[in-house]
């Protein structure tokens, strides 16, 4: 009971360890879900008994009173038909990898029904992570064939299979494009600067490191060698927690010398018990704990906890409504809010 409460506190601390300086921290944070439930299991169970051992899993679980929005919303999802507002949408499209799937014969068949389902959301700002293509020569003809009407930024990286990178589409016209390099990584943020309606914003689309652990292979890889196995996955862990920090900080400095507010999307690869969430959401308003429903995930393949993929905007303005859309182009879920400005 000791040792549950202890890790649970761990959990807790992780948010505000820059995980550069003590890698292993993040895995704490990973865990809160499951080490949540077990303190609360065994609050009840101390009840049960009657045991005063209920004080230690009681004095764990008191803290999770201030972080709870963070995980779980018992609101309406708020008012995704709201007239006034600006509709963003962000999706990590997982370079349309789901073409594996019977329902798709082709990475091509799965691109045009996921590009074609965002078209059909009518949002203003469309974030995409991993975008693909085989031809990089053809991604501006696509995207401008796929979403007439759109001003595209995109950047994408080339290798022999071809190119995949972040997309942004808006149907304001940019005032000012860039990216942000992220160092020894393919990963990036774009940012772009709109007038909307007389305020001026920066919008990123950011994709930070992912951790690179593919479930099916480490399975297979299980079977076959387990210490190498785990060697192997300790190492990907490690290194892409350390990278990520250094990504965030590149963004933050990025937010901090911008002159105007900024709204920050994308996938985020951290869970909101993170580093990378407390340093970009101070001072920030996350839509889902504003106008979300439910634990939001935005994660398939680790359902139903995981939520990784973000809309944050300025504390002045509001979100009106939030909502995880549950389609299957991809192993994650696209998210899509109505900021009211």
């Amino acid at each position: 009971m000791i040792i549950s409460a202890a890790l649970l506190l761990l959990s807790y601390v992780s948010t505000y360890v820059n995980p550069a300086k003590a890698w292993f921290m993040t895995i704490f944070g990973l865990l809160f879900a499951p080490l949540l439930l077990c303190n609360f299991l065994l609050f009840v169970w101390a009840i049960l008994r009657k045991s005063k051992a209920l004080v230690i899993p009681f004095l764990a679980l008191l803290p999770t009173v201030f972080m709870a929005g963070k995980f779980f919303r018992f609101t309406d999802g708020g008012d995704m038909d709201a007239e006034s507002g600006v509709k963003i949408l962000t999706y990590n499209v997982g370079r349309f990898a789901l073409a594996q799937n019977s329902r798709f014969s082709s990475w091509e068949e799965c691109a045009d029904s996921a590009m074609a389902f965002m078209k059909s959301r009518n949002a203003d700002i469309i974030c995409i992570q991993e975008f693909y293509m085989d031809n990089p020569e053809k991604v501006r003809s696509y995207l401008s064939s796929k979403m007439p009407g759109y001003d595209i930024k995109y950047f994408v990286n080339i290798n022999k299979r071809g190119c995949y990178g972040n997309v942004t589409l808006s149907r304001y016209p940019a005032l000012t494009k860039g990216k942000i390099d992220f160092e020894r990584s393919a990963n990036l943020a774009l940012y772009s600067d709109y007038d909307i309606g007389g305020t001026t914003l920066r919008v990123y689309n950011c994709h930070f490191q992912s951790y690179n652990i593919s479930l099916t292979r480490l399975a297979s890889s299980l079977e076959s060698d387990y210490k190498k196995a785990m060697k192997d996955t300790e190492e990907k862990m490690r290194k892409s927690i350390v990278r990520r920090p250094k990504q965030v900080d590149d963004v933050m400095r990025n937010i901090e010398s911008c002159p105007v507010e900024a709204i920050v999307t994308g996938d985020f690869n951290d869970n909101p018990m993170s580093y990378t969430y407390y340093r970009l959401s101070r001072r920030m308003k996350d839509s889902f704990e504003e106008a979300g429903i439910g634990t939001g995930y935005t994660f398939s393949k680790m359902r139903p906890f995981l939520r990784i993929d973000y809309i944050l905007f300025p504390e002045r303005f509001n979100a009106v409504g939030h909502t995880v859309l549950h389609r299957d182009y991809s192993d994650h879920y696209p998210v899509e809010a109505i900021i009211k400005l």
